[in-house]
């Protein structure tokens, strides 16, 4: 798990501020700690995915979400696939 101030010094362009209103839109989704809010390895991805969209490709707030749930659709689909996958090889 790592801290907040980790997730900070990690993503260059990313503030507390910014993190908390993320976090408050439910575009990242921390965990709860002793209190404390601790982020995952993929919650420091979607981070860095929030500052690529942003930052580089120019995808404006009112956006985001959108491309979020598109982007978390695919993951879920592709690992339903992987388990229809794994089913078909296991009846084989």
């Amino acid at each position: 798990m790592i801290p907040i101030e980790a997730v900070l010094a990690r993503l260059s362009g990313l503030d507390a501020p910014m993190l908390e209103s993320w976090i408050a839109r439910e575009w990242v989704r921390p965990a709860r700690q002793a209190g404390h809010l601790v982020f995952d390895e993929i919650d420091v991805a979607r981070c860095r995915l929030i500052l690529e969209l942003r930052d580089e490709l120019e995808v404006n707030d009112a956006a985001i979400p959108v491309v979020l749930q598109l982007l978390d659709q695919l993951h879920l689909t592709r690992r339903q696939l992987r388990r229809v996958a794994e089913a078909l090889v296991e009846i084989r």
